[in-house]
């Protein structure tokens, strides 16, 4: 029998891998292992706090629906919580849950409808007369960001609703799903394998990631398409199941998929689940499994909720395909910041509806872990049944002779040796200023759409001037003339000329995408806006140490580190003043914003949580706005922890040892001026000035209610 201490550190174990895969998956949309594994590891956690109740952590993952806020966009709770549900890969356990509903159910008659279960993003909207008013994410469960305007380009989805079939409520919800269709993504993915960028693992986090861009128009470029599931009204008399609504949410033209199906038994479910286990790689959309409600709306209430998901609705999942077949060699890909990437190459074998010939086998450990030889067979499935990835092998078919995979000590493009930094799992090409495929990816990066978006230079420009010698760094693109251009292949007049025009414009591309542009490792898109804002030019942020690059908000250390590192290169100063000579914009124009008092000078304030009122990046820009920092570490130094709901536990036990005030988000309000001390304070042309009292520590706001409202939540 395990002791209570091995006990312990495997809750903490499953706990913080399970919070580390919930963040990968729903703020950087990267699905590290298949949902079948996840879905073993939270039951484990789950059956282990059930048996030993007293030794479960407060943060534990069983007690939250998943997910995290953005702080890209603002946030709106939601009205009906948008719970999770469970699911099972097995017959036997839907034989289970039928019993449950029969017994809940007292044996009255019931049936069920089965949908598909599209891999997408879910999604709440909101009519009001007819109208489209908002577009909500599902973010935490109880309050998402609101994507209105990205929603408004899904061409299927309509933006005021015909007045056909019943009666339209004033105002009710829609739920939903947002997804990439698979030729879309696809598409999406040449282009982005043309551009030098790493290909996005599966449709549902391309869609994801889609609906956080900044540019609605980038949004409608990548073609989103809507499958609307639900419906919800504060009336409960509405319709009388969920089939009428799914009718009447047809008829109002909203885009319901034809293939669900009311089944009256057990057996008539299962019969669809076996139809659809094949076909459903026929269809335009990934899938992953099948969602079974039970159909009368009234006997939905009567069977209730348990704390985090309905107990009249299930999913039924699809085990990941698989097939055999033979690793053929590795290649070795060098990437923009030059980690080295193992590719394995395979005798084709059909798998999931494609032919599958090469698959991600992510770095040198994976390699060590799966033991992977040269001949060997192989297992491969489809992580989200789109990117092929290697399981295992048949080590029963492997030769005796055969010998472990040697993972190259030298970059297979320049023959430099590789490093690996302490903590990392890539090796990595140091040779920052010679190997060719990290220059060629740094200028598709630079003249890329979401940094210096040249117009007339895509991958294949860049990569063909790169070899012509023509162009190694960005600021070269700027010493590129019509002389140098003419009597290319493939290049006429006007070619140039539109060239020439594409890269005059970039010259008033704003700072912040330049310096993204620039292919720093760690600063993306949001790193680079927030370092803009903050510094407002290159000259600052290059003049800045580490340890006051790492105070900006969204930044921190590790960011900090790779920046300043950067910065210290004189190849890289040295581009900074090419660029500065041929005109690029290196700093913010127009003036920096005001403060809006100095009530806060002097105080330092750690955010940490979900808050009610803002969203935490609001939060933030409050705090600077009135003369405070922000810092993302708790210290003795440390003014004020302010804590939203389900903010982390250890957060709060270090800053209970160091003695750091504990602050609610009302708290944090009301040591700002009020709007009539602004105004006086404008008319005496004096700041507004420090409250005499601090607020009372350690208050937290009161927990968010649902409201009683019952409705279908899927």
């Amino acid at each position: 029998m395990p002791d209570q201490d091995s006990i312990q550190l495997r809750l903490r174990t499953l706990t913080e891998r399970l919070h580390y895969l919930n963040y990968q998956y729903y703020q950087n949309d990267v699905s590290e292992i298949p949902d079948q594994e996840f879905d073993h590891l939270l039951a484990e956690l789950n059956a282990l706090e059930k048996q030993y109740p007293e030794l479960a952590l407060p943060n534990s993952p069983t007690q939250r629906v998943g997910g995290t806020i953005t702080k890209q966009f603002p946030t709106a709770l939601h009205k009906y919580p948008m719970l999770s549900l469970g699911n099972t890969y097995s017959e036997a356990d839907l034989r289970e849950f039928d019993e449950r509903v029969r017994k809940g159910l007292e044996g009255a008659e019931f049936s069920y409808v089965c949908e598909m279960k599209f891999d997408g993003v879910a999604m709440s909207l909101t009519y009001e007369n007819g109208q489209l008013t908002q577009g909500v994410t599902r973010g935490d469960g109880t309050r998402g960001d609101v994507v209105t305007n990205n929603v408004r380009t899904i061409k299927n989805l309509p933006l005021h609703l015909r007045e056909a079939g019943p009666a339209q409520p004033a105002e009710f919800e829609v739920r939903g799903e947002v997804f990439l269709p698979l030729p879309v993504f696809e598409d999406l993915n040449k282009e982005r394998e043309q551009n030098g960028e790493a290909l996005l693992a599966n449709p549902r986090n391309a869609a994801s990631g889609t609906l956080k861009l900044q540019d609605s128009a980038l949004v409608a470029a990548r073609r989103l398409r809507f499958f609307a599931y639900s419906f919800l009204s504060p009336g409960r008399n509405v319709f009388p199941s969920h089939s009428a609504a799914l009718e009447a949410l047809k008829a109002w033209g909203l885009p319901v998929s034809d293939t669900w199906r009311r089944c009256s038994t057990l057996a008539e479910v299962l019969d669809f689940i076996h139809h659809w286990e094949k076909k459903r790689f026929e269809l335009p959309v990934a899938t992953d499994g099948i969602v079974i409600k039970v159909d009368d709306f009234q006997q939905q209430e009567v069977l209730g909720f348990t704390a985090k998901s309905p107990r009249w609705a299930i999913a039924y999942k699809y085990p990941a395909e698989a097939a055999r077949t033979r690793l053929n060699s590795i290649q070795y890909q060098v990437g923009r910041t030059g980690a080295v990437t193992p590719v394995a190459m395979l005798t084709p074998v059909p798998l999931a509806g494609t032919v599958v010939k090469r698959a991600s086998v992510h770095n040198a450990n994976q390699i060590a872990a799966l033991d992977l030889r040269l001949g060997d067979l192989v297992f491969v499935e489809k992580g989200g049944e789109i990117i092929p990835k290697i399981t295992g092998v048949d080590l029963s078919a492997r030769p005796a002779d055969s010998q472990p995979i040697q993972y190259p000590t030298e970059c297979p493009a320049c023959g430099t040796p590789l490093i690996r930094p302490e903590g990392e799992a890539h090796f990595r090409c140091p040779n920052d200023t010679g190997c060719a495929p990290q220059l060629k990816a740094r200028l598709e990066h630079y003249v890329s759409r979401k940094a210096l978006n040249i117009d007339g230079l895509g991958a294949e420009t860049v990569a063909r001037f790169f070899d012509l010698g023509l162009v190694r760094t960005p600021a070269d693109i700027y010493d590129l003339t019509p002389e140098k251009l003419t009597g290319l292949e493939r290049l006429g007049e006007k070619s140039i000329q539109n060239l020439m025009n594409g890269i005059e414009a970039s010259k008033q591309v704003p700072f912040d995408r330049v310096l993204f542009g620039l292919g720093i490792r760690y600063v993306g898109e949001t790193v680079a806006e927030k370092l803009a804002a903050h510094y407002r030019s290159m000259d600052a942020i290059m003049a800045a140490a580490a340890p006051e690059l790492a105070a900006v908000p969204e930044v921190g250390g590790v960011i900090a580190e790779s920046l300043a590192a950067w910065v210290a290169h004189d190849s890289n100063r040295q581009l900074i003043e090419r660029l500065r000579a041929a005109g690029v914009q290196l700093a913010l124009t127009g003036e920096a914003p005001q403060p809006v008092s100095d009530r806060l000078a002097g105080q330092t304030f750690v955010l940490s949580g979900v808050f009610e009122q803002h969203s935490r990046e609001e939060l933030q820009q409050l705090i600077v706005q009135n003369g405070g920092k922000i810092t993302g570490s708790i210290s003795k130094k440390l003014s004020y922890l302010v804590a939203g709901d389900k903010m982390g536990p250890a957060k709060r036990e270090k800053a209970t040892e160091l003695k750091v005030p504990i602050i609610s988000e009302t708290d944090l309000l009301a040591m700002l001026p009020s709007a009539t001390e602004l105004a006086a304070a404008a008319d005496d042309e004096t700041p507004a000035t420090a409250p005499t009292t601090a607020p009372t520590p350690d208050t937290y706001p009161a927990p968010r209610s649902n409201g009683g409202q019952q409705a279908s939540l899927f």
